[in-house]
């Protein structure tokens, strides 16, 4: 089973979303789990992780972690070519580096070329930042770009940003 995790923030808290699917060519999820928190830490330039690793380590309280192959951030595992840590690498340490991590970015992040894989989807002509750790950065790649759905942003990940805003 696969796991894609994104958190929505508003006043003071924040509603961790997970969707969970069996194969990357899917179009609907087997099933979406859904954690909210109260009393979120403030952001934190350059510390993001601080904020969003809480709350997702919150949600993945209600997932049989051994039942889980790789987890999909929104975001980063790594914020340079030194690979300094990001959320991805953090959520990776956290869970003793046994679950790999892929971060599916929108934007570039300054400094970030080596350990970054570009990826096109549909006819988009902005590409998606792939970065990963515990897997093969071209097979994480692959596996993002043949995702369901035809535009830039794969169906379920789409799903997924959507159901982090529903019903707050």
């Amino acid at each position: 089973m696969k796991l894609a995790i994104d958190v929505y923030y508003y006043d003071n808290k924040a509603k961790a979303v997970g969707i969970l699917f069996k194969n990357w060519e899917q179009e609907v999820p087997d099933q979406i789990i859904t954690s909210f928190i109260t009393d979120v830490a403030e952001y934190q330039p350059g510390s993001f992780y601080k904020r969003e690793l809480p709350c997702i380590l919150d949600l993945l309280k209600q997932v049989n972690l051994s039942e889980i192959e790789v987890i999909i951030i929104d975001g980063f595992v790594y914020l340079d070519n030194q690979e300094k840590p990001g959320l991805g690498k953090h959520l990776y340490d956290s869970l003793n580096k046994k679950l790999p991590v892929i971060g599916v970015a929108k934007t570039p992040f300054f400094q970030n070329e080596k350990l970054v894989k570009e990826v096109l989807r549909g006819e988009s002509t902005k590409p998606l930042y792939i970065t990963t750790v515990g897997i093969s950065l071209d097979e994480s790649a692959e596996n993002i770009k043949n995702m369901h759905g035809k535009f830039r942003f794969p169906t379920l990940l789409k799903l997924l940003d959507q159901e982090t805003k529903n019903k707050l």
